[in-house]
């Protein structure tokens, strides 16, 4: 087995940094592991600068995916390294969207016996990166406000349960109240699908399948296909919201009239202020944003195949 370069958040909590020495005994059972943790994206760039051929192994979630692949890809590295992942985030999304065990010990055990295999990439016009999915509209609101709440609760449990888990959820109730609709443009591969003419509640580009700990805006995305999902709905009076929301709960929003489902290779948005939530980071307001699938930008080690 190849030595192991293992990369931690070091201002995880008390919770995580038990599950991750779970997780290191059974790497340390058939790997030479080291243990790296950082703190901002200086420290990170430094881990990675020594790595050399070492697999690296992110204990994180979706947020530490996130800064290492960008931090490879900013570095042009990423292309030919293999990732493996031990999920310890709140969401851990990522995982979820590609079956990686979210228990660390069955995750650490496929990290030594997986299967390593290309997968996608989103890049955006300013070469910023997203890993799993981006979107725009009454979601990325909802994200905004979920992340407060997943900050005051992150480090609260009952038993095993991190409370900050239910920050998205809390967001998307909050959000409901009251959900902007947006005029937006939407372009794919060149092709308008929804003018400013027509409002919309939301817009999610899809390579994952999940946000916010398991809701499924994209749920057929898959990040191997080489294509991207697309996601507008355009539920935008009262009790279309209300139908969405909670469709949007059963995985089953993409099958309504007012939502439109569509793959693509590039994606662009256009028009009125909008927030943009990418892999769970929050920026905005944008008047445009455009993103492009890079087709198996790297390699991740995932369950094998039919297993």
């Amino acid at each position: 087995m190849d030595p192991l370069l293992v990369i931690t958040n070091s201002d995880a909590g008390t919770a995580d940094q038990e599950n991750l020495e779970l997780a290191l005994a059974v790497l340390r059972e058939s790997a030479s592991v080291e243990v790296a943790g950082t703190r901002n994206p200086g420290e990170l760039d430094g881990v990675l600068h020594r790595a050399g051929s070492r697999r690296i192994v992110v204990a994180g979630g979706d947020g530490s995916l996130h800064a290492v692949v960008a931090a490879l890809h900013k570095r042009h590295e990423l292309a030919g390294k293999t990732l493996a992942l031990l999920p310890l985030g709140t969401g851990n999304d990522f995982a979820r969207g590609t079956d990686i065990p979210l228990d660390v010990e069955d995750a650490a055990r496929l990290v030594l016996t997986g299967e390593s295999r290309p997968v996608d990439l989103i890049v955006d016009e300013t070469g910023e990166i997203v890993v799993n999915n981006v979107h725009v509209g009454a979601s990325a609101q909802a994200s905004r406000r979920g992340h407060r709440w997943k900050t005051r609760l992150g480090s609260v449990g009952i038993g095993k349960v991190n409370l900050g888990k239910l920050g998205y959820p809390i967001g998307t109730l909050l959000s409901a109240t009251m959900p902007p609709s947006h005029r937006l443009r939407v372009e794919i591969d060149g092709t308008v699908v929804n003018d400013l003419d027509r409002p919309l509640l939301m817009v999610s580009v899809g390579n994952g399948t999940s946000v916010g700990g398991g809701t499924e805006l994209t749920p057929e995305a898959d990040t191997e296909d080489g294509v991207l999902d697309v996601m507008i709905s355009r539920a935008v009076s009262p009790t279309a919201k209300v139908g969405y929301i909670l469709q949007l709960r059963k995985g089953e929003h993409h099958e309504r009239d007012d939502v439109l489902y569509l793959r693509g290779r590039e994606v662009s948005v256009t028009g009125e202020e909008f927030w943009v939530s990418a892999d769970g980071e929050i920026y905005g307001p944008e008047r445009s944003r455009t993103w492009r699938l890079e087709r198996a930008a790297y390699e991740m080690v995932l369950p094998p195949t039919g297993g």
